[in-house]
């Protein structure tokens, strides 16, 4: 059982208010410990995996748990919650260890650990420590589409609304964590000026996991062997994680599986299933309007051919 799936009252009143937070929309169970979040201290060999939500954060999270632990502690697939592996380091929701707590107990070297924050808010001494840093970004379309069915199930987080009110809101930036178009465009402007940071794609990952895979490790200095590789992309297929229990949230108590899966389709092109013309239309002329970086380029699809 996770530390994390502590019980929680599952209703409507749980769920939190966005407010302004240092000029991004945050709720309280992401900033009610934040002196100790900017106050934790990095070591030089841990890895942040940064991700806006919904893009893969448990994806390429499991993925470098096993890279680096696969081999030798093989039972930690099958005993160890994913949240507690790598620790959530701004959740503060009550009930449950706060993630600077989970962060701190962690044995492993490196320390896995991973954020929803903006740029701007990662806690300076992981630029002191110089860390390896992992950001996985997913095309806006996409992001939006899952991040609405979550907050569907999740209790922790805002009432979603429906499907129009929320897409106007993303398009505002009007979401725990801020605008996705602040998100991505500052960790790749970052990209340019801190040596440690691996900038992936959520659509690349999808397209050709062991290529992806290959990089990862050239970052992260690891060199598996072919079949362990081979091994971990089969293990981290969509698929096989849905039904994984250690990862696939289905122990955390604030989300209800009821309403949607935590890991509901995981596909590039989703989004095809959501918008309408119209909104299709609207949104890309937003998105020209916000996305001016010419270097910073997101696939809505990709070709099947390439699997």
């Amino acid at each position: 059982m996770s530390q994390t799936s502590a019980a929680i009252k599952m209703d409507s009143s749980f769920r939190a208010k966005l407010f302004d937070f240092h000029g991004v929309s945050m709720t309280r169970y992401f900033t009610d410990n934040w002196d100790d979040v900017q106050n934790f201290q990095a070591r030089p060999d841990d890895i942040l995996i940064a991700t806006y939500p919904k893009a893969g954060t448990t994806w390429v999270s499991c993925i470098l748990d096993l890279l680096h632990f696969g081999q030798a502690s093989p039972e930690r697939q099958t005993s160890i919650s994913i949240y507690d592996r790598v620790p959530f380091l701004e959740m503060a929701v009550p009930s449950v260890p706060k993630g600077t707590e989970l962060a701190d107990k962690l044995v492993t070297s490196p320390r896995l650990i991973k954020t929803h924050f903006p740029v701007q808010f990662v806690p300076k001494s992981f630029w002191e420590q110089n860390c390896r840093i992992v950001y996985l970004a997913r095309n806006a379309k996409d992001s939006v589409v899952s991040y609405f069915h979550f907050d569907r199930m999740n209790m922790a987080e805002p009432e979603p609304g429906d499907w129009s009110i929320f897409l106007q809101r993303f398009m505002q930036g009007k979401m725990v964590f801020g605008s996705w178009y602040d998100h991505v465009n500052g960790w790749w402007k970052k990209k340019h000026t801190y040596s440690k940071l691996h900038y992936m794609f959520y659509e690349d990952l999808t397209e050709d996991t062991g290529r992806e895979m290959d990089k990862l490790c050239s970052f992260v200095g690891l060199s598996p062997s072919d079949e362990q590789k081979k091994s971990i992309a089969g293990m981290v297929q969509f698929d096989n994680m849905k039904k994984n229990n250690m990862a696939n949230h289905s122990s955390i108590s604030v989300m209800d599986f009821k309403i949607s899966h935590f890991m509901r389709k995981g596909k590039v092109g989703d989004w095809k299933n959501h918008f309408t013309v119209a909104q299709n239309e609207h949104f890309d002329e937003d998105y020209k309007r916000k996305m001016t970086d010419p270097t910073l380029k997101f696939r809505t699809e990709i070709d099947i051919a390439s699997f």
